[in-house]
């Protein structure tokens, strides 16, 4: 017996007393197996960067560029009130400064949040190139109701820009006319 499952003896049973699992046994299909399918509005979530680890990577870099520039200063042998004043000018600098993009190629594997910023931009730009919509939701194309909302939608449009574009003709049509009319008096 193993933690009170099985037989306490194998005696009389027939058996060897080892609990085995049974290979006969089907398991039933999953009942919610066709709700998988229906529900499309659980798309993928793309994790978004975390705008305070970038701005802290950033940071970070800049003071190693700083300190590179203070180390080449030192070894210029310059005093030390001076080195402090051009090193604060460039670290100001370089704050001011816009940081370059840095391509998703060249980053490591743990840089997670520069990789996630980079596919962020990366999948805005192919939306801007398919021309996709800020609402589009994945997967409404077959929803046959909300489709067949859409058509009415467009069609009422098309038909309210149609009426407007007869109203438009006949008044100018009848100005026209009106002004022919003058003309002949």
């Amino acid at each position: 017996m193993y933690n009170g499952i099985g037989l306490t003896t194998p005696r009389g049973s027939g058996t060897n007393g080892y609990v085995v699992r049974n290979l006969s046994f089907v398991k039933p299909p999953p009942t919610d197996r066709n709700k998988k399918f229906e529900d499309f509005s659980d798309t993928p979530k793309q994790r978004k960067a975390n705008e305070a680890i970038l701005e802290h990577d950033r940071k970070r870099k800049i003071e190693v560029k700083c300190m590179e520039y203070r180390v080449q200063l030192e070894d210029e042998e310059l005093e030390e009130d001076i080195i402090e004043e051009k090193v604060q000018e460039f670290r100001e600098k370089l704050l001011k400064e816009k940081v370059a993009e840095t391509d998703a190629k060249d980053l490591k594997e743990h840089d997670t949040h520069q990789i996630a910023a980079a596919k962020e931009k990366a999948n805005e730009k192919m939306k801007r190139a398919l021309r996709i919509d800020k609402g589009y939701v994945e997967g409404a194309a077959f929803d046959q109701e909300l489709q067949e909302k859409l058509r009415e939608e467009r069609r009422a449009k098309k038909a309210r820009l149609a009426e407007s574009n007869n109203s438009k003709r006949r008044r100018s049509t009848s100005s026209d006319s009106n002004e022919k009319r003058r003309r002949r008096d």
